[in-house]
């Protein structure tokens, strides 16, 4: 067994211990450069940290185990493991040699040009440093974008304690609705393989939303934020991502519906659109800000789309 950890911010090496019982094993510190340098990933961090290295796990196609230790967990929980020491189990398990790697979907986002073409490679650096970026819980347009900047702007220990709640308040009462075009692909087929980035010109586009909105949501996990339950029905490994669109509110009722978010009652409210796709093209009448997994990704337009079974995952059966 050749495990490599990743420590996110905050975390030391002294975070492995519970996770070296063979002492045997020689472990390393960092993301492997290859598949063959190591047999496992262990990851400690949370959402962002998560975020920022799903290219390079999904490149590398290794057994990835999410130890809890950010401000925000939501990929852990929805995955079965909300504390360290379940994090621990599943790790014993895995060593034992028992079958508990589970292939999970992600989510993709891709800065689009206006005119509705994939924005081309060289160009894209202008957007992210990566260009198409991969995501684990969600991608949110609007209100979800700022509510997330201002928390990214919180000290460490207060994200983690209920930052996002904290934030949305004094979002709530300045932010204004935006138009938002929402369109999915009409038939799109299989979702066998990662859909083709550049083969846009032969697909049908159909309109789903076109509305003032005031936050569009596309989750692969039940929730974000640290527990918001914004895509009750969502599910990992299904193909599909989930989109909960919350139309132009006023801010006082905006602000009584947020707490019916925490266990998927929004859905019962009128002013709220729920469906599900494995692609979708997201345009705004000016540029705005697109963030995912609590980080800033790039503005619109952008096409958000489903990478199947593209993480391989140790959960705790």
């Amino acid at each position: 067994m050749r495990p490599a950890a990743i420590l996110g911010p905050g975390c030391h090496r002294r975070h492995l211990e519970p996770f070296q019982t063979d002492k045997a094993v020689e472990w390393r510190v960092g993301m492997p450069s290859s598949s063959d340098q190591a047999d496992a990933i262990l990851l400690f961090g949370g959402d962002g940290t998560i975020h920022r290295h799903l290219a390079q796990l999904v490149q590398l196609g290794l057994p990835v185990l999410v130890v809890p230790a950010g401000s925000g967990n939501d990929f852990a929980r929805a995955l079965g493991l909300p504390r360290v020491r379940d994090s621990s189990a599943a790790w014993r398990l895995f060593c034992q040699g028992t079958n508990n790697v589970r292939r999970i979907d992600l989510g993709m986002i891709t800065p689009v040009e206006e005119g509705g073409g994939v924005v081309p490679s060289h160009e894209l650096a202008r957007e992210s440093a990566l260009g198409t970026r991969y995501f684990c819980c969600a991608a949110g347009v609007g209100l979800d974008g700022e509510v997330s900047r201002r928390a990214s702007e919180l000290p460490g220990w207060l994200r983690g304690h209920g930052g996002y709640a904290l934030s949305l308040a004094p979002a709530l009462f300045r932010f204004a609705p935006l138009p938002v075009k929402i369109r999915t692909v009409d038939n799109p087929g299989p979702t066998e393989a990662a859909p083709n980035p550049n083969a846009t010109s032969d697909l049908t586009w159909l309109t789903r939303s076109d509305q003032p909105t005031m936050l569009a949501a596309f989750a692969n996990t039940p929730t974000y934020g640290g527990g918001m339950k914004i895509a009750p029905h969502a599910v990992m490994d299904d193909g599909q991502l989930d989109a909960c669109i919350i139309a132009g509110l006023d801010p006082l009722k905006l602000f009584c519906l947020f707490p019916t978010v925490y266990f998927g009652g929004h859905l019962n409210i009128r002013e709220v659109k729920y469906f599900q796709a494995n692609r979708f093209r997201v345009e705004t009448q000016t540029p705005f800000d697109v963030y995912a997994d609590g980080e800033y990704v790039c503005r619109t337009p952008v096409e958000i789309r489903v990478a199947p079974k593209a993480l391989h995952v140790i959960v705790n059966p």
